[in-house]
This record gives C-alpha cells, sequence and structure tokens, in this order.
C-alpha cells in the first residue's frame, strides 16, 4: 500500500488540529558545526545540516552503528515543504539538550520521504498500523536491524493535546530498550507482522475477490523476468493470464456507486475536511463521461467531475495570481489550503482539467489546465531542464503570508477604484479569512448551479479586462514579497508525470510550447538522471544525480517516452519506453506473486519488500505500470506487456470495488480496457489527419504516426493514410480527415 495518506481523515496534528502535510520556509539551525547531513543533496536534509542532532542518512553504515553501540534508533522522515516537520525541528531538534539525549541514546537517522519513497512507505504502514493515521513529520524508533517497534507523527516539546512531550517519550524509549528489551523486540515482530498484512497484494488464479491474498516476501530478491534480452520481444511468454475472472464493466460501476457516496454535493469533491483534490478520480470521471461502461451515467459522471473541478478552482486551494494549486484544503470548501505546492499535484489536476474540457468542451477547463501548465513549466523549471519539486506553504512572514491579502494591500497596489473591483472580485474584506487577511477565492457554486461554471470566469483568459489588468498588477506586486522556499531538487518520477500530460496537451492542443516543454523533460532525464550502465536514478539537484529509482521512477518514465512518441511521431521515444518498460520488469517485477516490487533487486533490502498499490497523493507504482505497459504493449504488439499489465488490474480489482478513492488510476487503466481498446497508426507526416485523432478524446485509443517502429502495426502501412485498428485488424485507410472522423466515431469518444 502506498503510504500517503492524502486521501484519509488526517493525521496526528499540532496545535489547532493542523495535521502532517502543510508547506514550510527552511529550518535555521545556529551557528555550529554542520552534521552529516551537510553533504546531501537533498533540500530537506540540507535544512537540518545545522542541527544540535548528530543526524545520519539512512543506509547500511547508521544501522550498522546502532549495532555497535546496542542503541535503538529514531528515525525522523519528512519533506522540505512539511511546515509541521520545521515546527518540530524548531522546538526539538535545534534544542541542545534534546539533541544530547538524541545523540547520547539513539542513532539518528534523517529522510526525504521525497527522494527514499520505498523508506517512507515501510514505516508509514507501521506508524499506521500502530494509530489508524499517519502523516509527516513521521517519527519512528527502530531496533538497530530496521524493525519499528514504536512511532508517530509530530511529537510537541511538552505534552498536549493528548501527545507525549518528545523528551519524555526519548527517555521512556530508552529506558524501555534498557530495561525491557525481551518486550521491545516481541512488539517489533508483532508490528512487522502487521506491516506484511497491511501490504498484501491479492495473487492471481480463479474468480478476483475469492482468492486469499498474499503478503510480499522480506528480503533478497524477489524479481525476476522471462525475457532474457535487454528488451522485451513480442514473442515473450510468462504465462500471465490477462483479467482472468474480473468482469471490468461490474468493477467500474461498483466503483463508480462508491464514489457517489462519497460526493460532497453542496461543496465538491469527496468526503470531508480536508480536501483533497483526487486527480486520478477526476480523470476517471471525464473517461466515464464520454465512454461509459457498466450502466454508469455519463451525465452524473460528468456533474461530479464539474463540481470538484469548479470548487477547486474558484476556491483558496488555487493560487488565483500566479497558477498552479496549494496541496489540499484544510476546510471542506476548499477556502483554506495549507499553501505548498508540489509539482505532481499540478501534474495530475492539469490532466484532469485538459480531460474534462476533451469531454465537455467548456472552455474554463481548458483554460485552467494551460494556466496550470504554465505555472509548472514557468515557476518550478530548472535551468538544467528539469522541474523542480514544491515550492513552500511558508515564508519568512509565515504561513500563507505571500498569498492573502488585506484591502489596504490590495488599494495600495491598485489605487481605490480597481480596489475596490479586485476585491469584490476576490473577496477580500477587512475581517478577512485567514488570520486577519484575506485568500483570493471566487463564489462556489455559481448561480445555476455547476453547469453555469463559466459564468464565474474561473480561468484567467476568461477574465473581464479590467480584473485581469488588477491581477497582472498584483501579481507583479506580489513578487516583491519574500517568496516562500522552494524544494529545488528534480525528481524523476515526477519529471515523468509532467512530462506524460504536457505531451497530452500537446497533441490535444495542438500546441508546439507544450511539445517542446515535454521533449525538454525528457531529454533532461536521459541525459541526467540515467547512469552509463541504463540503470535509472531518482533524484537530481544542481548537477548531482542520486538513489536509486524505484518502480514507480520506471513506470511514469514509460507512460512519459510513450505519451512522447505518440505526440512527436518521432520513434526515438517510443523505443526510450520500451526500453524503460524492459528494465521495469527485469527489476522489479516479482515473478512468484506478480506485480512490481517497490525497490530493485539490486537494491539493499529493507526489513519488508513492499509492493506499491494503493493511490496517495500520486498514482500508485503498479497500477502506473499496468496502464502504461498496456498501452504500450498495444503501440509494440507485445502481449507480455499487455498481459503484465492485465495482470496487475485483475490483482487490484477488489481494492477498485471498495476503494475507489485509493484506486484511481487502477480504475483510469481498467476502463481503457472496457473502452473500445484501438489503435491508429498514421505512417509519415499527416499533419491534419493526426490533428483529427488529437482533437478526440478517445479514452481506449494509442496513437503511432511519423517514424515507423518494430510493431506488427506499421506492416504493410502507406504514408499519408490513416489505419483505425483493433486487435492488430484494421479498417480501410482514410486520406482524408473526415473519412477518418467517421471511422473514429466508431469506437467512441468525443471531438472537440
Amino acid at each position: 500500500m502506498s503510504s500517503d495518506t492524502s486521501g484519509a481523515a488526517g493525521a496526528v496534528g499540532g496545535p489547532g488540529g493542523a495535521g502532517d502535510r502543510s508547506g514550510s520556509s527552511g529550518v535555521g539551525g545556529g551557528s555550529r558545526r554542520p552534521n552529516r547531513l551537510a553533504g546531501s543533496s537533498s533540500p530537506y536534509l540540507l535544512q537540518h545540516a545545522g542541527n544540535p542532532v548528530d543526524w545520519w542518512e539512512w543506509g547500511p553504515e547508521a544501522l550498522a552503528e546502532a549495532a555497535r553501540r546496542d542503541v535503538p534508533i529514531l528515525l525522523s522522515v519528512g519533506y522540505a515543504a512539511c511546515h509541521w516537520c520545521h515546527v518540530m525541528a524548531h522546538e526539538s531538534f535545534e534544542d541542545p539538550d534534546v539533541a544530547a539525549v538524541l545523540n547520547d541514546s539513539f542513532v539518528p537517522i534523517k529522510v526525504d520521504r521525497e527522494e527514499r519513497p520505498d523508506v517512507d512507505a515501510l514505516y508509514m504502514e507501521a506508524v499506521q498500523a500502530l494509530t489508524g493515521q499517519g502523516g509527516w513529520p513521521m517519527t519512528v524508533f527502530l531496533t538497530p536491524d530496521g524493525r519499528p517497534f514504536f512511532g508517530g507523527t509530530y511529537f510537541p516539546p511538552e505534552a498536549r493535546h493528548g501527545l507525549p512531550g518528545f523528551p519524555g517519550l526519548l527517555a521512556a524509549v530508552s529506558a524501555a530498550w534498557r530495561e525491557r528489551r525481551a518486550a521491545v523486540l516481541a512488539d517489533a515482530d508483532s508490528l512487522l507482522a502487521a506491516v506484511r498484512q497491511r501490504t498484501r497484494l491479492p495473487a492471481r488464479g480463479g474468480a478476483v475477490g475469492t482468492v486469499a491474498p498474499r503478503a510480499p516476501r522480506e528480503g533478497a530478491d524477489a524479481g525476476g523476468s522471462a525475457a532474457s534480452d535487454a528488451r522485451l520481444g513480442p514473442t515473450a511468454s510468462s504465462g500471465v493470464a490477462p483479467l482472468e475472472g474480473v468482469d471490468g464493466p461490474a468493477v467500474l460501476a461498483q466503483a463508480f456507486a462508491a464514489l457517489v457516496r462519497e460526493w460532497d454535493r453542496a461543496r465538491g469533491g469527496f468526503g470531508r475536511a480536508p480536501k483533497f483534490p483526487q486527480p486520478a478520480v477526476l480523470d476517471l470521471l471525464a473517461r466515464l463521461g464520454v465512454a461509459p461502461v457498466g450502466g454508469v451515467d455519463p451525465g452524473l459522471a460528468v456533474e461530479i467531475l464539474e463540481s470538484a473541478l469548479g470548487a477547486m478552482a474558484a476556491g483558496g486551494i488555487r493560487d488565483h495570481l500566479g497558477g498552479g494549486f496549494a496541496r489540499y484544503a484544510t476546510d471542506a470548501a476548499w477556502l483554506v489550503p495549507h499553501f505548498e505546492k508540489m509539482a505532481y499535484d499540478q501534474a495530475g489536476l492539469a490532466r484532469a482539467y485538459l480531460h474534462a474540457w476533451q469531454a465537455t468542451g467548456r472552455a474554463t477547463w481548458l483554460g485552467l489546465a494551460e494556466e496550470t501548465l504554465e505555472y509548472l513549466c514557468d515557476e518550478l523549471g530548472d535551468p538544467a531542464g528539469g522541474l523542480h519539486s514544491s515550492e513552500d506553504a511558508d515564508s519568512p512572514e509565515g504561513e500563507g503570508r505571500y498569498y492573502v491579502w488585506t484591502p489596504a494591500e490590495v488599494e495600495g497596489v491598485l489605487g481605490p477604484e480597481l480596489a475596490g473591483l479586485a476585491c469584490e472580485w476576490w473577496g477580500v474584506t477587512d475581517r478577512g479569512n485567514f488570520a486577519g487577511r484575506s485568500i483570493l477565492h471566487r463564489p462556489w457554486p455559481p448561480p445555476g448551479g455547476t453547469a453555469a461554471a463559466d459564468t464565474l470566469r474561473l480561468s484567467r483568459g476568461e477574465l473581464p479586462a479590467d480584473i485581469e489588468a488588477a491581477r497582472a498588477r498584483l501579481a507583479a506586486a506580489r513578487l516583491r514579497r519574500a517568496r516562500p522556499g522552494r524544494d529545488d531538487k528534480v525528481l524523476t518520477e515526477w519529471n515523468a508525470m509532467a512530462a506524460g500530460v504536457l505531451a497530452e496537451a500537446a497533441l490535444a492542443t495542438g500546441s508546439s510550447r507544450w511539445l517542446a516543454a515535454a521533449e525538454r523533460i525528457g531529454t533532461f532525464l536521459l541525459g541526467a538522471l540515467r547512469r552509463a550502465d541504463g540503470r535509472w536514478l531518482r533524484s537530481y539537484r544542481q548537477g548531482r544525480a542520486g538513489q536509486l529509482a524505484v518502480a514507480a521512477d520506471y513506470a511514469w518514465l514509460v507512460d512519459a517516452f510513450t505519451r512522447l512518441g505518440e505526440a512527436s511521431g518521432r520513434a526515438i521515444w517510443t523505443d526510450e519506453a520500451h526500453t524503460a518498460a524492459a528494465e521495469l520488469v527485469r527489476l522489479f517485477w516479482d515473478a512468484e506473486d506478480g506485480g512490481f516490487d517497490t525497490v530493485g533487486r539490486d537494491a539493499p533490502p529493507l526489513a519488508v519488500r513492499m509492493k506499491d498499490v494503493f493511490d496517495g497523493a500520486i498514482p500508485s507504482a503498479n497500477a502506473t505500470a499496468a496502464f502504461a505497459l498496456w498501452r504500450l504493449g498495444r503501440l509494440l504488439g507485445n502481449e507480455e506487456l499487455v498481459a503484465k499489465g492485465e495482470r496487475i488490474l485483475a490483482m487490484l480489482a477488489d481494492w477498485m470495488r471498495a476503494a475507489p478513492l485509493g484506486a484511481g488510476w487502477a480504475l483510469v487503466a481498467l476502463h481503457a480496457t472496457c473502452a473500445t481498446p484501438s489503435e491508429v497508426v498514421v505512417p509519415g507526416v499527416a499533419p491534419d489527419l493526426v490533428a483529427e485523432v488529437g482533437r478526440r478524446f478517445l479514452p481506449g485509443a494509442v496513437l503511432a504516426w511519423g517514424d515507423p517502429y518494430d510493431s506488427p502495426l506499421w506492416a504493410g502501412r502507406q504514408t499519408g493514410r490513416a489505419y483505425v485498428c483493433r486487435g492488430y485488424a484494421c479498417g480501410l485507410p482514410a486520406e482524408r480527415a473526415d473519412e477518418l472522423g467517421t471511422q473514429l466515431d466508431a469506437i467512441g469518444g468525443v471531438r472537440r
């Protein structure tokens, strides 16, 4: 299971019920000599390089030190944009007295969860098993061999809100280790067993849903591949059975019914506060709106979709001046966010808005998609070519202060007349809605309901001229404020996500800008994050790349390179997708139980061998791999890849039915297998034919055009014609766009 708890009710919080996942500017560390973290490439770890705590990075050396000293490990996991991580740092890790206890009685290890999602996932499962909830900062006590025995999230310096004070907790744990060692070790064994139970992946065989699930295996190699070549050939065989026993339309219908029950009809989105965007689920709704299966009501699917998209775009979770979306809203009405902006949220939401435009034709959604992509490329761009990870919530003046306004501040920028219009437009009042200041927002729902979303003029291109002038001037003035800190590391997974949606946007809109941006990211990843031996790495910063890539990195690379091939017509991208897919299978496929392990067989093992199968803030590695391999396999005529993708979907079918908010991307993939899977081939350069495909939303289709590559789809094809195929059997070639359009109409979807 994924460790991200973005769909849960919230983590153990600090004062005022604040949770675990907001952003912050960096922490200070005083003037002491830097600790071991000073040489790290992680901005989060560097924020702690001046702590008096003698931090170690995660690795065998730290575990060996704990064994040598016979002391437990204090594991602290967070990320650079995490507000409560920095609160705990200020309160405890910068305190010399607390640091002295940590250094004397523990081996303290600091982990950036974004660089080491494998470590984070394992110990988040332990914390959730102990407490029923999780989040960051995550605080876990381990035996020297890495077994967790106690943990939580934020701990205050003194006992409050039902939480023990951190210094007292350290003393109690240290005493238990010295005086009740047998009980501690028994607790560790029990907790590890619970983690194994929580991370079981259902096995294939018979009807999915009746098979007893099986646990991921520990320790050494769980990988394996039927292919001995560096790339999987189209005739490779592994005995994988596709979607055995799974009624895809029935699963989708059950999942949709569960989503309807969770839908907040009044305020949009799902569940109560805090509210998370759920971009994968929104993507599913867009697909069901154009290609309904299982008796799903497409009108209701679109209504649920647009109510969420409109509420988020109108609410304070969106940056109305500069574009982009905050991580989540602390309230049910999407008004008050934790203000950090994550690259992966921008990628996921841009895709959801893009597909909503394709499904409905509403220009508002396209405008918001492009506005979000502009923020992603322009504000998070790295000079070397990739995208940075996040912007913090906090600036030096405090949480959210960069984004909020008073009427006097607005008037100081715009003058009284225009300020009056702007304050009325964005709800800026003397009373405010956030610590005496106002988060910019628009009313929601609009008069006439969700269907009238465009009457609010939510996207930048729809604003009245005077309001657009006010927006531009306020945005320029805001740049003179102290901007929140930025986590400037470049992550393979998140960059591949962004490249994929940029490629989709390029194909759908015909935009050369988005295609150039997608190819720039893809080229950067190939040059900076792949070693000479072909092994991908996860993280890059200021010329340094490190950390072995995990399954999610590889899965999103396959997706991104496949979509780059579809958008550009350049075979090099499809070839790179094939190579990445072969390595994904070679390093991560579990030949015994199926599915992809989180870490490769070449990585040091953790206490439990994990499989990432449940969506959190980001789609799970296995769902991503299933969809990416299924799409690529159909382009290549590679049944091995198709079958592996379908086997994973079969394994996840029960979870899709029962917990669709945590299985959105698997449901997207399952929907594609049910929505008239087809291949469209346009050999050579035929812009009008490619544009006819691009302007249609075809959830089950893949596109091959331009340069040929090794695939049966290209056999016997004539340049300048289009072929619409199902199961590699193609109809008559189309020479004109209208002829092609008629054939595309027959496979569903909509044209915009």
